[in-house]
């Protein structure tokens, strides 16, 4: 039976990933450590056997007593500010969380790990953005692309990956990495793309797309990502860094149309989502593409990403099963049938600042 600590458990991808872990490994015992600050969410972990342990990853005498008292031997770490336009306006928080933060759990797992000779694996859950761009006819990131970020989000990743690999060869812990192109999927945060949009759309308000809205992501779908994830730290090779992604390479202007259309279709099929929603488009028999508004693009905004994932394929048996069409329209209906989570949300200060930060401008995309 193995024992994780998942750092950033209650968030996004680390919640679906505990739930996914779960699933697969009923006997193991999980303990998240979350901050929960504004991403994380105790209702993400709902129904989850997991312990939530709410505190800071830079607290190394929690970090050290959890590791040790709990008998962990596997760390889990997705604990990270993400968001590229917070990382514009406020990037200390990145530098404190994303490498200090980082340090802390290394310096603990070698303490624990390596100096007493116990089994044990480091798994470090990172972005494709640590690559910087890419033009349109370059090929994919592979794992021995030269990093070049580009923001003081991808930069204070890349420094955490570099600590990790440190870690690995200086020290001699059993560390691995991925570094995965971008998510969607359930409990995806609403200040990302596809969340905020989806909830824009329902609400009547404007889709802001930044520049020509043609930069380009590879999209991955959470569940495709917690599977690869977890071939990663049961399969993969000490020391090794393997790319995640979802095969799905779209201009965002496409992954706004898309929605657009989806959501038209949704209200064609279900009268009910015009009482529900009334203020949107759609509720009213027009396409929810009248609210697309391009705004003025954001600074250092990387054109393209695109992963290749053919180490993971290759050494770890990886395939993503989601098809962004059909990983979409499942993430449609979840944010339609789960209206309360993404509601409780936005009520309160966070829409104030949504309205502030999104109210007539782009949104992140990773």
């Amino acid at each position: 039976m193995a024992s994780l600590l998942v750092t950033g458990g209650a968030g996004f991808i680390g919640s679906n990933f505990v739930a996914h872990w779960a699933r697969e490994n009923p006997g193991d015992r999980l303990t998240v450590l979350d901050l929960l600050t504004y991403a994380g969410n105790r209702a993400n972990l709902e129904g989850l056997n997991a312990e939530l342990v709410v505190g800071d990853i830079r607290d190394e005498a929690l970090a050290f007593g959890l590791v040790e008292s709990r008998g962990i031997d596997t760390i889990v770490h997705f604990a990270a500010e993400s968001h590229v336009d917070r990382s514009i306006t406020g990037p200390d928080a990145f530098i404190e969380t994303n490498i200090i933060g980082t340090h802390t759990l290394l310096k603990v797992a070698k303490r624990l790990w390596v100096d007493t000779g116990k089994p044990h694996r480091f798994h470090h859950v990172s972005t494709d953005e640590v690559y910087g761009t890419l033009g349109p006819d370059d090929p994919a990131f592979t794992e021995t692309t030269a990093y070049a970020p580009n923001s003081p989000y991808s930069a204070s990743k890349a420094a955490s990956d570099h600590l990790v690999r440190a870690y690995h060869h200086t020290y001699g812990l059993n560390t691995t990495t991925s570094n995965c192109s971008n998510n969607y999927g359930p409990f995806h945060f609403p200040e990302k793309l596809i969340p905020l949009f989806i909830i824009n759309a329902l609400h009547g308000r404007a889709l802001p797309i930044y520049g020509d809205g043609l930069a380009v992501r590879d999209w991955l779908h959470v569940e495709d990502h917690c599977r690869g994830i977890s071939a990663v730290i049961t399969r993969g090779r000490a020391g090794e860094t393997y790319n995640i992604g979802g095969g799905e390479e779209l201009p965002n202007l496409t992954v706004v149309d898309t929605l657009c259309a989806a959501v038209d279709r949704a209200f064609a099929g279900n009268p009910d989502l015009a009482r529900r929603f009334p203020d949107a488009p759609a509720a009213s028999g027009q396409p929810t593409s009248v609210l697309k508004t391009f705004v003025a693009d954001r600074p250092g905004h990387d054109r393209r990403y695109a992963i290749d994932c053919a180490k993971a394929v290759a050494e770890l048996g990886y395939q993503p099963r989601h098809s962004f069409e059909s990983g979409f329209a499942a993430t449609l209906r979840w944010y339609l049938d789960n209206e309360g989570w993404w509601r409780a949300i936005l009520d309160g200060s966070y829409r104030a600042w949504m309205d502030a930060n999104y109210g007539n401008r782009g949104t992140s995309t990773q």
